[in-house]
């Protein structure tokens, strides 16, 4: 095993500067329940990003330094400061998951069983060439599977199977999702066919609705159409939806969803209450795409709920054996259901570099970035 390791950080200064570079560490040394993986395959997640970035306006990025080791510099505005004193000074490692070949365990027989398995993991840190983890932070990917192929085996999958559970936890029956054309909306849309669950897909480009209902998906409805707000009531109607996912965030869809959901389920009641319907409806925003306000038109009661929607606090309260199964059907199906495709595959060096950063920040549909940090 080599004796360097090299991984990504992220550190805030207090002159409101936001600095990324690469940083020479050394190698792990694993203790008991532990593995070290050689990362050779790492997603570049919303996530991620937020950790990258924080509150920094990428648009004043500059780099400096070598070829070999670039460093970004770039302004964060002095409103935000406050928020951010607990990262002041301090050297944050990125990247929430990736997948690798374990090349070191520890003393105990769950890490020894480890040792020359391909593994996917989760936890902070893992943009670097090796990385540390508890087994119990560690899937053991089915034997043939790539690293690449079980990169993403975590925060999407894991995702849009929490939201299916969620779902039946609180009494739901079926599903809204919101720009249903990424990675982690197509898995959610093969989940839910494969389940039987009705989905109802939001997307903004004639295109993304070819994309999904070419995979099967039933409804599907544009955002920018003229006929957006009728075509997502009928959807709704048609489907029984009252729990909803919106990446986005920011403007006024959360609103529109919940007025469109109180319109269907309104037709039913037999007396007017200034209190709208008895039937709860809920919105979880777990993104922000739009970082902007959310702006509620209150027409639909009293019965509903906008709450955020973090993964690890979800599987919290979804409990140990269902998570289990959740883990243990990512693993089975990595390379169907639960598939990720990349479009741009990048090194350690790579990532820091301006002309990368402009494209892979724009979180564009249809892209998705591999990090490949043994390149």
């Amino acid at each position: 095993m080599k004796e360097s390791n090299i991984q990504l950080i992220s550190t805030i200064t207090e002159d409101n500067k936001l600095t990324l570079a690469l940083q020479s560490i050394e190698m792990p040394k694993p203790s008991a329940d532990e593995v070290v993986i050689r990362i050779e395959a790492a997603p570049l997640n919303p996530s991620d990003l937020g950790v990258m970035f924080s509150a920094a306006d990428m648009s004043t990025a500059t780099q400096t330094g070598t070829e070999q080791n670039p460093v970004i510099t770039a302004d964060v505005a002095a409103k935000f400061m406050p928020g951010l004193k607990t990262r002041v000074g301090k050297a944050t490692p990125v990247g929430n998951e990736g997948a690798g070949t374990v090349v070191a365990a520890g003393s105990s027989p769950a890490a020894q069983a480890l040792m020359g398995k391909t593994v996917a993991v989760i936890g902070g840190g893992t943009y670097r060439q090796y990385h540390c983890a508890n087994v119990q932070s560690c899937l053991v990917l089915k034997e043939g599977t790539t690293a690449k192929e079980g990169a993403s085996s975590f925060v999407n999958p894991l995702t849009a199977l929490a939201m299916v559970e969620t779902m039946r936890a609180e009494g739901h029956k079926a599903i809204i999702h919101a720009a249903a054309a990424s990675n982690l909306g197509q898995m959610l849309n093969r989940i839910c066919i494969a389940d039987g669950i009705d989905l109802i897909n939001i997307v903004r480009k004639p295109e993304q609705e070819t994309l999904l209902r070419d995979m099967g998906a039933k409804y599907v409805v544009n955002s920018t159409s003229e006929t957006f707000l009728a075509d997502l009531t009928a959807a709704i109607i048609e489907t029984g939806a009252t729990i909803a996912f919106d990446p986005i965030g920011g403007g006024q869809l959360t609103s529109d969803i919940l007025n469109c959901m109180e319109v269907a389920v309104a037709r039913d009641m037999k007396e007017h209450s200034v209190y709208g319907s008895d039937i709860f409806k809920q919105v979880y925003i777990y993104g922000a795409l739009n970082r902007g306000p959310i702006t509620l038109n209150r027409n639909f009661g009293f019965a509903w709920a906008v709450n955020g929607f973090l993964l690890f606090n979800a599987l919290g309260k979804l409990g140990a054996e269902t998570v289990m199964a959740m883990r243990k059907r990512v693993a089975d199906e990595i390379t169907s259901t639960f598939a990720s495709h990349y479009t741009h595959e990048v090194s350690l060096t790579e990532v820091l570099q301006i002309s990368s950063i402009e494209a892979y920040s724009k979180q564009a549909t249809g892209e998705k970035y591999l990090i490949t940090p043994q390149k």
